[in-house]
């Protein structure tokens, strides 16, 4: 086989040390031309991500990754011109669905159903904590009975992850903003009292250093993304089987809870660097979008409390 060049060299070198791009670099371990490889790549992942394989990373951070990684191509002069330096509305449709956030009314409904059922009450200290704390799911899987009650405050310095070949890691949090201290609200502070004291004794278990991780599945082991995403379907299922149509729930998420707690917020009219900080954002204009889902109600109450 022909002998890869520098930049097929530097390009496989990016992607092996990105977990996410692990299948690009077996891909570019086996071919040596870049030109063709290019378009053959932006085709592959737009399908695979259309039918859901990567279901929860958008296409658009894949596209990010290989416009970059493919600039190693271009400054060895191995090609003229990036493949994926193009804009993805220009070539797909975005038929995405706006994120909603639930009402006060549907968050209440959920957790009083959660807490009346026998199967999903033992998950209404989780939902209370995502509701409180705008955590991402993988820092919620993430946290260990060492937590500060004593100050009670949250430390959020890194996420616990899966993938179905690494196993779980650690990894640092999501963004650069995202190492935080995040306050614990009272029914957050006694949630998590809660979980801390029926989480009992399992073997301990050390992920990247970490152990003693505080929610545990059914074989003692932490739980994951899918976990709660699996939790969540099931619970709004049934909840909707037992109820009228005008009252079933929508489609909720984990992210629908960060979702939730960070419009809420927004609405009660907190600083937006403030949340910027709690949600750990890495931009301003993430958590300005918050702002822009108020509707006439939150508006008039933030009118009226100028008035007042």
């Amino acid at each position: 086989m022909k002998q890869k060049s520098g930049g097929i060299k530097r390009l496989m070198e990016f992607t092996g040390k990105h977990r996410g791009l692990l299948t690009v670099s077996r891909i570019l371990s086996g071919i040596s031309s870049v030109f063709i490889l290019g378009p053959f790549l932006c085709v592959y992942f737009a399908a695979r991500d259309l039918v859901g394989v990567f279901a929860g990373t958008p296409l658009s951070n894949w596209k990010r990754s290989l416009k970059a990684a493919f600039y190693t191509a271009i400054e060895d002069d191995c090609i003229r011109k990036n493949p994926f330096n193009f804009a993805i509305a220009d070539v797909l449709e975005d038929d995405t669905e706006e994120k909603a956030a639930l009402t006060q009314e549907q968050e209440d409904r959920l957790l009083a159903f959660a807490g009346s059922d026998p199967v999903y009450r033992k998950y209404c200290d989780e939902i209370i904590v995502l509701l409180g704390t705008g955590l991402r799911i993988s820092e919620l899987c993430g946290l260990t009975t060492d937590l500060d009650f004593e100050n009670r405050c949250i430390h959020v310095d890194h996420q616990l992850l899966r993938d179905s070949e690494l196993g779980y890691y650690v990894d640092e949090p999501k963004t650069k903003k995202g190492a935080r201290q995040i306050p614990m609200s009272e029914k957050v502070y006694q949630a998590l009292k809660r979980a801390v004291k029926n989480r009992g004794k399992a073997a301990p278990v050390n992920i990247g250093g970490y152990t003693n991780f505080l929610f545990l599945n059914q074989s003692d082991l932490p739980k994951t993304a899918s976990c709660y995403e699996s939790m969540f379907q099931g619970l709004v299922r049934k909840y909707n089987k037992h109820h009228k149509p005008e009252e079933a729930l929508p489609n909720i998420t984990p992210h629908t809870m960060r979702h939730t707690f960070c419009t809420r917020l927004a609405h009660a009219g907190m600083n937006p660097k403030d949340l910027q900080y709690i949600m750990g954002h890495s931009n301003i204009t993430m958590t300005l979008n918050y702002y822009a889902h108020a509707d006439y109600a939150s508006a008039k109450a933030a009118m009226d409390r100028l008035a007042a």
